[in-house]
């Protein structure tokens, strides 16, 4: 049951897929200035699994031209940022997330993201 004041959490597989979706793009926006181009998302009973296609900040691609190790740590700080807010977001909606992981290739402008979770999403089946 879900507590007074907080969101209801998804029912099935796919709402669970589809909030994750939501709350991963509304991040990045918040944080990035802009959403992602392409997310899929992939469930288990111990992870969540997100893989997207995000635009770069500009200015982090001239910053990266003039000086790669700076441009590295300001991608860095941005990938923190950003499962700090998620890890944040997804708890309120119920998840019991134990830690992200993430990752960003700035060459192609991919990012894997995997949220372990510590007990299955409720309507997920193992697997």
């Amino acid at each position: 049951m879900d507590q007074v004041g907080s969101p209801p959490s998804p029912r099935s597989a796919g709402e669970w897929k589809q909030e994750i979706l939501r709350l991963y793009n509304r991040v990045n926006q918040d944080l990035a200035g802009s959403g992602v181009d392409r997310q899929r998302v992939h469930l288990t009973a111990e992870h969540i699994v997100i893989v997207a296609q995000h635009h770069r900040v500009p200015a982090l691609r001239t910053i990266s031209s003039v000086d790669a190790a700076l441009g590295r740590w300001a991608d860095a700080a941005i990938v923190d940022a950003t499962k700090a807010r998620l890890k944040d977001s997804l708890v309120e909606l119920g998840v019991d997330v134990v830690s992200i992981l993430k990752d960003y290739d700035p060459d192609v402008e991919l990012a894997a993201t995997i949220v372990v979770i510590g007990a299955p999403l409720p309507g997920v089946a193992a697997g």
